[in-house]
């Protein structure tokens, strides 16, 4: 009795160990290559992290078709000049249809033949700390996906001209892409940071921004603006005539022009403005002022802060030198006049000097007329 219970024991034994073996293996293999990155995703389950042990280099895009995060733990993963696949498919890292969620935190991706990574017909990808550089097409591809930045530093990608973030549909999507704002995006180029393409495919698409976010990605227009935290213009693209753009709020541009710098920002289409808002964007040189914002170069048509923005508008700032009075100094009354006198009064002093000097003469020759 005691060895078939001892049997049983040792077998459930057993069978947990070849249930839980394949993420031991997984968990201590150090991710140091190639090799072990894409055996470490296929053995992931669903909502697990790998971390990276070492920078890698690897020769073939890699599709991601579950919920995964990529911890880079600082390093980076770079694309051999023996890049092996000949498919359509060129991106680094790809997050393909609506199960995949590709989480890449804390990880450089360097040099490719096409995109550093793009979310694909209803995959999400999120970008945390990621920096991409280096990529013939673009860093960035948002192709019937959805993108979340979170902290994307965007070096020089694309061929002849910067491509940071591409927004598209290739032709089997079925799902229109989405692009959500929520952290910081940086890039070494300001031109086509993001970009809109137009190969016929896309008609609509989508940005949102999160309340907290630092950069915003808005719609004015027919334009696409990339602002900092205080609404100031960092970049913008054109969107192709035929695409509808789908944006949680409306802008419009105020260019603000004062003694020969222009600021450009971003207000809400719609709504007044104040004079302080556009005070917050010049900065006076010590002893100007502003006297005021009108409509025109000359200063003859004083800005109407009543009217709500419905346009792009260009306000002019009156600007002008403070001139400084030197108050003339106060006189003590009760202080001793120092200065040197005139007039009668120094007539006398000298004719009091002299009777003394004649009388202490003559009384001189008397006294030694006395002793002779």
């Amino acid at each position: 009795m005691r060895n078939k219970l001892k049997l049983v024991i040792l077998s459930i034994i057993l069978f947990a160990l070849l249930i839980l073996l394949p993420n031991f293996s997984s968990a201590t293999t150090p991710i140091t290559d190639e090799e072990t990155l894409l055996n470490a995703i296929s053995s992931a389950d669903s909502g697990d992290t790998i971390t990276l042990q070492s920078n890698i280099t690897v020769t073939k895009p890699i599709v991601i078709q579950k919920e995964l995060t990529i911890n880079g733990n600082g390093y980076t993963v770079a694309g051999s000049t023996e890049w092996t696949s000949t498919t359509g498919n060129q991106t680094m890292f790809t997050a393909q249809l609506s199960d995949a969620k590709l989480t890449l935190v804390n990880i450089n991706l360097n040099n490719g033949p096409k995109y550093g990574v793009q979310s694909y017909d209803g995959a999400t990808v999120i970008l945390d700390n990621v920096s991409i550089t280096g990529f013939r097409y673009g860093g960035v591809l948002v192709n019937g996906g959805k993108v979340e930045v979170k902290d994307l530093r965007l070096g020089y990608n694309g061929t002849g001209s910067n491509n940071g973030i591409e927004i598209d549909k290739g032709s089997a999507a079925t799902n229109n892409p989405v692009l959500v704002m929520n952290g910081k995006l940086s890039s070494d180029s300001n031109e086509n940071i993001i970009r809109v393409a137009s190969n016929g495919k896309l008609t609509e698409f989508t940005i949102t921004n999160t309340p907290n976010t630092t950069n915003k990605v808005s719609l004015a227009g027919n334009k696409l603006l990339l602002t900092d935290a205080n609404n100031n213009i960092i970049a913008e693209t054109s969107v192709p005539e035929a695409i509808t753009a789908n944006a949680d709020e409306e802008k419009a541009i105020i260019t603000l022009i004062s003694n020969n710098k222009t600021n450009r920002i971003t207000v809400d289409l719609g709504k007044t403005i104040t004079a302080d808002l556009l005070k917050s964007h010049i900065t006076l040189e010590e002893n100007y002022t502003i006297d005021g914002f009108f409509t025109d170069d000359k200063y003859t048509t004083a800005f109407d802060f009543s009217k709500p923005i419905n346009s792009d508008t260009i306000i002019y700032t009156k600007i002008s030198k403070v001139e400084t009075i030197v108050p003339e100094p106060e006189i003590d009354e009760e202080e001793k006049d120092e200065t040197p006198q005139t007039g009668v009064q120094n007539y006398l002093g000298i004719s009091i000097i002299s009777i003394a000097f004649s009388i202490f003469t003559i009384a001189f020759i008397n006294r030694k007329q006395v002793k002779q």
